[in-house]
């Protein structure tokens, strides 16, 4: 029988270990690798990298229970804020509770474009260009002939005319790249595409290129929390249901909050999309680019009410093209050992888990902000930052802590002092 996952954060770094072997990982080779504190070597780092003189260390959490179609999953944290790791675990079971999250992929294809100046009538080109399409889409997929066999390649292909400083022919393709991220796949048909696309058009080049605004590769998550599970108290339940909707309008409207908004949802997308391995940076990208795609700036979730069944409602969509094949997935060991512990989903199941575990990390900041205020929570995990940071040793850190909170004092100086008091 499985022991139960209540109580995680208080148990011994020994007693989680054990835990996390006996839930969550089905491998020999995984365990091992928790258990011996597995991490990139050397070597592998510098084949990675450039100009390598050692390897960073951050630290690797866990979130279990996250509910995501029906399925669980203990889902892998890199990150260095205690806060982040606690409000997802806090998120997720509230909303495990509730019925978990429903997510969708609604298509996994990637974009990349081939970019045309100097062409003398871009009408004709457009049409000379669309007039090849199918050529086109076969010349690309001979240029990459293995993804043709993993059952991806070329899907597609549209033109667009760019007004600018300078006017452009734009060439859109449009490629499935099945468990990859595919920016090698998509730069190398590019390449490929570029002499004939010049031929047709009687244009120049500019750049072939993948584009990371993935709106071919996009992701919905949605989770339905009965008031009842937000409080005990009838009232305050709605009141807060009602404060958080109206959070999710202000990160609509101005774009200031929507800043901090979206941050907040991607601490927990960084940290799991840093665990797997993926490109957080490129994801980051599309998604604030998504976040702008009406000309405005905005928060990326909204979170609504349904009066009938007295339901907070929330709902995220993004471009979410990660892989679970390709890059260092399969050379770091850390990473190795996170998609064992997720269970080896698929590129479209990783997917839904990240932005799921988006709108978690969303509900928990919200919940925080329209109550307590986003301090209080804060205050006990940044007092032992401090206490550690001034010094103190691990039987002096809680004795220091609760010194710290009935100060209400929170700096260095502080901390230093009351370590000093508490040694004398």
């Amino acid at each position: 029988m499985k022991n139960s996952w209540n109580g995680f954060a208080k148990k011994s770094i020994e007693e989680r270990l054990e835990l996390v072997k006996a839930q969550a990982l089905t491998s020999l080779e995984a365990k091992k690798s928790l258990e011996q504190n597995e991490n990139l070597s050397l070597a592998v780092a510098d084949q990675l990298s450039e100009n390598v003189v050692g390897t960073f260390s951050v630290p690797y959490s866990v979130v279990p229970e996250v509910l995501v179609n029906g399925q669980e999953y203990t889902v892998p944290y890199v990150t260095e804020e205690p806060s982040v790791v606690a409000a997802a675990s806090f998120a997720n079971k509230i909303i495990k509770r509730a019925g978990g999250f429903t997510a969708q992929v609604h298509q996994r294809q990637m974009i990349g474009q081939v970019a045309l100046y100097n062409v003398p009538d871009e009408e004709q080109a457009r049409q000379n260009i669309l007039d090849k399409k199918a050529s086109l889409l076969e010349m690309a997929n001979r240029a990459y002939p293995s993804i043709v066999k993993r059952g991806g390649g070329a899907r597609d292909l549209h033109v667009e005319q760019i007004s600018g400083e300078t006017d452009f022919l734009v060439v859109y393709l449009h490629v499935d790249t099945q468990e990859a991220m595919g920016a090698n796949m998509l730069n190398t048909m590019l390449e490929a595409l570029k002499p004939s696309l010049e031929d047709f058009s009687q244009g120049q080049s500019l750049m072939g290129i993948l584009s990371n605004y993935a709106t071919d590769s996009l992701v919905t998550a949605t989770c339905r929390l009965g008031f009842r599970y937000l409080s005990r108290q009838k009232d305050e339940a709605r009141e807060l249901a009602e404060k958080m909707v109206l959070a999710s309008q202000f990160a609509q409207a101005d774009p200031y909050r929507a800043a901090t908004h979206n941050k907040g949802i991607f601490n927990g997308i960084d940290a799991l999309l840093i665990a797997t391995g993926n490109d957080w940076r490129a994801i980051e990208a599309g998604a604030h680019a998504y976040a702008s795609r009406d000309g405005s700036y905005r928060g990326l979730s909204r979170w609504t009410i349904d009066l009938e069944t007295e339901e907070l409602v929330g709902e995220m969509t993004l471009p979410m093209p990660v892989a679970t094949k390709g890059g260092s997935i399969g050379l770091n060991p850390r990473v190795v050992l996170s998609h064992d512990l997720l269970g080896h989903p698929s590129a479209k199941e990783l997917a839904q888990i990240i932005v799921s575990i988006g709108l978690a990390q969303n509900f928990a900041a919200l919940k925080a902000l329209v109550s307590t205020g986003i301090q209080h929570g804060h205050m006990k995990l940044q007092a032992k930052s401090l206490a550690l940071l001034a010094g103190a040793t691990e039987a002096e850190v809680p004795k220091l802590v609760e010194s710290l909170i009935a100060e209400k004092t929170f700096n260095l100086e502080k901390a230093q002092t009351l370590l000093k008091h508490l040694r004398s």
